[in-house]
């Protein structure tokens, strides 16, 4: 009998034989927009001859407002805790700048960015996103006395939190049996969530000026992230995952990733596994020097395999160096290959991708990392990228 959905993806992970390589998209923003909701993304991938997979919790980026980058439990802090929001002109700039001050027990914590032109959220600031970081004229966390600050806004998912969640595990616990497809659950957050709340290079800069700063707000961040942890592990997800797009090389040096990065990642995937639920990071770029360290890690699955990231021949370096010890998501450039390239340089990619990983254990195949372009060429490109896929691996 062929195997479902789900299984192939499990087996996948497990790096165990399966009836033939799976073809699951780490991300397809351009067909959630066709979409109501993920249960209806999942069946229409399904339809398509993918190895679809549900994501719990499903909160869309509308219904997460204060962390849209970060999926996953909500993020909320107390009634309590007054919130100041206001818009002002500087004299001589034509950008305004928007301020927002959580004035907390233990202090207050404020951030400024530009409203620029492109500013997504109206007069709205978020906690943490990424639209944030480039336009932040003051950073939320700057110093040590933010630390005490940010712990009262960083508090583990209370009881109505996880009640909603165990209500929608139910839910999608149902949809998996009844459609034979994986279960999903994240995100974990770490070092994406330094760069967050400090700002990229001021994070790149407390390496150096201020290690003792970082390392208690990575600590500060990873107690709270496991408890949000526990909670989705409890809820038996096939897969845990965590968000690792600002932990590569391209922001630490193997010997910083080792001492800042390692033990917290290390400590994840073991709590990860004493739930018998593999661990996967998504690293999309600047992973080649931090192969041994993520081969150390105990991470599952290394999702966001890149053809081309920096570095001489990634897949098969990501192959000879981590295949058969890990599973490998991704093979193909999604932005560039699949979104921009011809209909015979996304053949070409598919066809070099699993020629590559063949007979490697574990191989999953994805644009990485996210399909968003809804131009008739990318539509047709991923009609494309299908059926080569489906012709490769004989289905």
């Amino acid at each position: 009998m062929p195997l479902t959905s789900r299984e192939r993806m499990v087996r996948a992970l497990h790096r165990q034989e399966a009836d033939h390589v799976p073809c699951a998209m780490m991300s397809f923003a351009a067909l959630r927009g066709r979409c109501q909701g993920p249960h209806q993304v999942t069946l229409k991938e399904l339809a398509m001859g993918l190895d679809s997979y549900l994501f719990v919790p499903s909160a869309t980026r509308g219904q997460r407002p204060d962390h849209p980058d970060l999926r996953g439990l909500p993020v909320r802090w107390p009634a309590s805790i007054e919130v100041e929001l206001w818009e002002e002109v500087p004299p001589g700039e034509a950008t305004p700048i928007l301020h927002k001050v959580y004035h907390t027990p233990a202090g207050d914590l404020s951030t400024a960015v530009r409203k620029t032109t492109d500013w997504p959220y109206g007069s709205a600031v978020p906690l943490v996103g990424d639209y944030q970081v480039p336009r932040a004229v003051k950073p939320l966390v700057t110093e040590r006395a933010d630390l005490e600050a940010l712990r009262t806004l960083l508090l583990p998912p209370d009881a109505e939190d996880i009640a909603a969640f165990q209500a929608e595990m139910a839910r999608a616990r149902a949809f998996r049996d009844a459609h034979g497809v994986m279960l999903a659950g994240g995100w974990g957050v770490g070092a994406d969530m330094v760069g967050w709340l400090c700002g990229l290079e001021p994070m790149a800069l407390l390496m150096m000026d201020d290690p003792a700063l970082l390392q208690d707000l990575l600590d500060l961040i990873a107690a709270w992230n496991q408890a949000r942890m526990c909670v989705v592990l409890e809820g038996g997800v096939d897969l845990y995952i965590r968000r690792g797009w600002y932990e590569s090389a391209d922001f630490w040096s193997p010997r910083l990733y080792r001492r800042f990065i390692l033990p917290i990642v290390q400590r994840e995937a073991a709590l990860a596994h004493e739930y018998g639920t593999p661990f996967g990071v998504i690293m999309t770029t600047g992973t080649l020097p931090l192969l041994d360290d993520i081969l150390a890690s105990g991470v599952d699955v290394l999702i966001g395999v890149d053809p081309l990231q920096g570095g001489t021949d990634p897949l098969p370096t990501m192959r000879d160096r981590l295949g058969g010890r890990l599973a490998l998501w991704g093979g193909v450039n999604g932005a560039i290959t699949v979104e921009e390239g011809t209909e015979e340089e996304v053949r070409q990619a598919v066809i070099e991708a699993l020629e590559t990983m063949r007979d490697t254990p574990g191989f999953i195949l994805s644009p990485v990392d996210n399909i968003t372009a809804i131009t008739p060429r990318a539509w047709r490109n991923v009609d494309v990228f299908i059926e080569t896929w489906r012709r490769q691996v004989g289905i």
